[in-house]
């Protein structure tokens, strides 16, 4: 049982009648329960004595920080705790997006909910709000605060009233913590640079190369093409300062307790604007090390239990997203082992299914897609993940080399392949995709480009090949038709659902040209939106398929994520099968084609799983039920089933 389950139990005659709740009494009684676990994360993060004041200070922080929560909040944190594990039904449907890219400013996005709800988006992931450098600023990854609203989108107020409506409208909000740094243009690092030790003790600071080099030896390059290196030298201070993703943008050096404590009081105060997930940004980075990689450390994991635990304290309705690109070995990690399972982060990027989906895409099979989940280490009962196609950022091929290498194909050729299948390395792709980050001493390369330009739409459309645009929205829908039923929260990257192609305009900015990622990053299309009742253009297709498969997904408990998937062996190379179980006779099969030519599937797998009744079969996207001719099931090119059990 993890913390917030224990919660909920000690907690279970309060939460039976809300309105007789007493808030304080219950976060007194979740403070002791959790100040244990706390003070040995603390104690082993922070073991000198020197530091023993710290964690003294840390409960009273905690009373502080509770009282500074709004009162509207804590109800519904009491309402979530009794939900638990809200996170993981099947009526959750998210959607990420650039606030400004999208309808201007937070108001707009106000004015958009109607918009959200039609298609059946419960759920919104904002880009950073906050303020940020003008010119480079990394998307605003790069913060000059973390709770002051940038301008340009509006103020506090703007945020609040939108929190506000979207918890009427029953949604939920994720919102960014850049957690493992801050601009140089935030006020600790405006202090640092006046010569202040204490805020130059925040960062990581070096009089000389003698330890920047040290970390060099071992220390990977995040963007090896546009900042190179790991330490910017600043001439104001005659310091190096440690950058590891841009030289604007400066890694907290949590090795002080007090950079803990003071970023502790910001995560607080960011989710008390109305935020119910917190996407913990960069996270694999947050300890450093000489001697390693400086990424996936055991002290950046009982970091993020800390802050976790102390969270929980205060906002127990409030949960974390891990923001981690690595292996599936690695990034279950990240919802916590031992006695810290379930209790560091809830939720994750499903980041390695993505690239397997891209793979079988590009190359027709299913068999990299079905070896690699069916060596997917188990999650806790307690964790979901987020099921993605696209994002705001590129694509990374993280595939097993080993897994690869079984099905006789060599790594560096396959990921090759892979690159100038969407990279437009090969005239016979319909994919129009762009290289990211590109090395040219490997030849290794991430890719970017928007769904659909990459599921081939924007080279058809340019053709005026009909035949190609009914493939490519084919593609379009069984992909999303996936996320939308394999287990977890799926999100939508806001312009996928109408189909929106590549947009080239950045190459006219100067702060932007230089990466590539901005042609996945376009303003959203509303009067295409205005046209979405002519039902022949691609765009209205796209939306009405996904509006259809969202709405069959809440109506469908079964696709609610309580580990119940479980991969199925097709016989077919070009078939992916899985099915998502339930109690008695509820189940939901997935058949995909992933194949241009129609395919088949051998009807006694049908049979074994109880998805055959009188040689009847049901498929709940087309709501039809039809009778086999013979042993076979055919599927046409990129055609999607969801069967259920007669």
């Amino acid at each position: 049982m993890n913390q917030a389950s224990l919660h909920k139990k000690l907690a279970s005659k309060e939460l039976k009648d809300l309105e007789k709740a007493d808030p304080q009494a219950l976060f007194e009684q979740r403070l002791h329960t959790n100040l244990p676990l706390i003070t040995d994360l603390f104690n082993t993060l922070y073991p000198d004595p020197e530091h023993e004041s710290h964690l003294k200070k840390l409960p009273g922080l905690l009373k502080s920080l509770f009282r500074k929560r709004p009162e509207e909040l804590k109800i519904r944190d009491l309402n979530l705790l009794k939900e638990e594990n809200w996170y993981q039904s099947h009526k959750l449907t998210g959607m990420q997006l650039y606030v400004d890219l999208f309808n201007g400013n937070l108001k707009g996005i106000r004015e958009k909910i109607p918009y959200f709800k039609e298609l059946g988006v419960s759920l919104l992931h904002l880009m950073p709000v906050t303020t940020r450098p003008k010119g480079e600023n990394d998307g605003g990854y790069a913060v000059n605060s973390y709770t002051a609203v940038d301008p340009r989108f509006g103020n506090r107020k703007s945020l609040l009233d939108l929190t506000a409506e979207l918890r009427e409208n029953g949604m939920f909000l994720m919102l960014d913590f850049v957690v493992n740094h801050t601009s140089d243009e935030y006020p600790w690092a405006k202090k640092a640079l006046k010569g202040e030790q204490k805020y130059q003790d925040y960062y990581y600071m070096f009089p000389d190369r003698t330890v920047p080099d040290a970390f060099e030896a071992s220390l990977p390059e995040v963007f090896p093409a546009t900042s190179p290196g790991n330490f910017t030298y600043r001439p104001e201070i005659s310091k190096w300062v440690m950058t590891v993703f841009n030289s604007y943008q400066w890694d907290l050096n949590y090795t002080n307790p007090k950079v803990f404590s003071e970023m502790l009081a910001n995560l607080v105060n960011m989710v008390n604007s109305g935020v119910d997930i917190v996407r913990f940004d960069a996270l694999a980075f947050l300890w450093k090390e000489i001697g390693t990689i400086s990424q996936n450390l055991p002290e950046a994991h009982k970091l993020i239990a800390l802050f976790r635990m102390c969270l929980q304290v205060v906002a127990p309705g409030v949960i974390f997203l891990a923001e981690a690109i690595v292996s599936p070995h690695d990034i279950v990690k990240y919802f916590g082992e031992g006695k810290l399972q379930g209790n560091e982060c809830d939720i994750a990027y499903n980041a390695s299914l993505m690239s397997l989906l891209w793979n079988s895409i590009a190359t027709k099979k299913t068999l990299l897609l079905q070896k690699s989940l069916k060596n997917v280490p188990q999650k806790p009962d307690s964790c979901t993940w987020i099921n993605y196609l696209r994002c705001h950022d590129d694509i990374g091929l993280g595939l097993d080399d080993g897994y690869i290498a079984q099905l006789g194909l060599d790594p560096w050729m396959h990921r090759r392949f892979l690159i100038d299948y969407y990279c437009q390395g090969l005239k016979w792709s319909p994919a129009v995709g762009y290289k990211f980050m590109e090395n040219h001493a490997t030849g290794d390369s991430r890719i970017t480009g928007s769904c659909a330009s990459l599921l081939g739409l924007e080279k058809a459309t340019r053709n005026g090949d009909a035949a190609a645009v009914e493939t490519s929205l084919a593609k379009i829908l069984m992909l999303h038709g996936i996320i939308l039923s394999i287990g977890g929260i799926p999100f939508i990257y806001a312009g996928d659902e109408l189909g929106t192609l590549n947009d080239y305009s950045y190459l006219e900015d100067a702060h932007k040209r230089n990466d590539s990622r901005w042609v996945n990053r376009p303003r959203h299309n509303w009067d295409v939106v205005s046209q979405l009742n002519d039902r022949e253009k691609p765009s209205s297709r796209i939306f009405e398929g996904l509006k259809k498969m969202i709405a069959q997904r809440k109506k469908t408990p079964v696709l609610a994520d309580h580990n119940n998937l479980e991969i199925h062996d097709p016989g077919n190379p070009h078939l992916f099968v899985f099915e998502r179980t339930g109690k008695g006779r509820k189940g939901i099969l997935v058949i995909a084609n992933f194949d241009e030519h129609p395919r088949i599937l051998d009807i006694r797998l049908l049979d074994d799983l109880g998805y055959l009744k009188d040689g009847r079969v049901k498929d709940l996207l087309k709501g039809e039920e039809w009778k086999l001719t013979s042993g076979l099931v055919e599927l046409g090119p990129y055609e999607l089933l969801w069967l259920i059990k007669p």
